[in-house]
């Protein structure tokens, strides 16, 4: 089997975890275009899958078997002759701090991100803040943190903690502060749709709970026509055998800013999700996302 990834730290860390459940398989790197293009702020840089397309590609070229990506980064309509052949456990899916607690950022502390997602909702919460471009890998933005050019930073608790760097966190935001981004804390394994061989290998990864958590999360953006660039934030779990979901529509200054909070059968995830779009495009979600620059 051999195991298409990124390059980073991050992204290898992800695909050995993949590995190391098929014994003699091999990882194979490839470089995207969200790789390649690296001054940009990630909202301008108007590429569809540009952490996966490349990774798509070398599926469907049979260079690779399987593909493994953060499914955060994965675009909702996938190729016919490609599947998501498995959703793993998730990680901790909330955004972390690290640096300061929102409490103690002082008023016009630069805080550094590359979301719009994360930059609309803590401008929503903290206006005072000086919200600031950031790119890079993990240990990259770490760096730069450490070296005074941020006061804080918003990274996913996921990846901090799966390169054992949860000591960096300084608090875990609260849902109702920071909505995750869609399948934030997932992974996403994906193969070729007519490889039943590896699809069936990969079927012993699958979380029935993380599947139903984000296939709901996926729907609902794909029904607000949304990507990973835009202040779209949706989060669900699963309680009580229901099914709850979280979205959140912001405006990219963070003035503005809607919610909804929906819950259904957990048979049916894709219509909560798309429910719950319904829902924001009702409290006027089209025109906030109306408000994100052409790119």
């Amino acid at each position: 089997m051999i195991i298409g990834s990124r390059g980073s730290q991050l992204a290898l860390w992800q695909a050995r975890w993949i590995q190391q459940h098929f014994p003699g398989s091999e990882i194979v790197i490839i470089k995207t275009t969200g790789d390649r293009i690296t001054g940009a702020p990630l909202p301008e840089v108007s590429v569809k899958g540009m952490f996966t397309k490349e990774i798509e590609e070398a599926l469907l070229d049979h260079r690779i078997d399987v593909a493994v990506h953060s499914l955060k980064d994965l675009p909702t309509e996938i190729d016919a002759r490609l599947a998501l052949a498995a959703v793993p456990a998730r990680e901790e899916v909330r955004d972390a701090l690290v640096g300061h607690t929102l409490a103690s950022l002082p008023p016009g502390a630069r805080v550094g991100t590359g979301s719009l997602r994360r930059a609309s909702q803590l401008l929503h919460h903290r206006p005072d803040l000086r919200v600031e471009n950031v790119r890079g890998n993990v240990d990259t933005r770490l760096w730069k943190l450490d070296a005074g050019r941020y006061d804080a930073l918003v990274l996913a608790a996921a990846g901090l903690r799966r390169l054992g760097l949860a000591d960096r966190i300084a608090e875990l935001l609260p849902v109702d502060v920071m909505c995750p981004a869609i399948g934030q804390g997932a992974l996403g394994i994906e193969t070729r749709a007519d490889d039943a061989v590896t699809r069936r290998a990969l079927a012993s990864l699958e979380d029935p709970a993380a599947r139903a958590t984000t296939t709901a999360e996926r729907a609902m953006l794909a029904a607000l026509g949304g990507s990973c660039l835009v202040p779209i934030g949706g989060t669900a779990w699963l309680r009580s055998d229901r099914l709850h979901l979280t979205g959140v529509v912001a405006s990219p200054d963070g003035a503005q800013l809607v919610r909804v909070a929906v819950e259904g059968s957990t048979a049916d995830p894709t219509g909560l999700g798309e429910h719950a779009a319904a829902e924001l495009l009702a409290k006027g979600a089209r025109q906030l996302l109306e408000q994100v620059p052409a790119r």
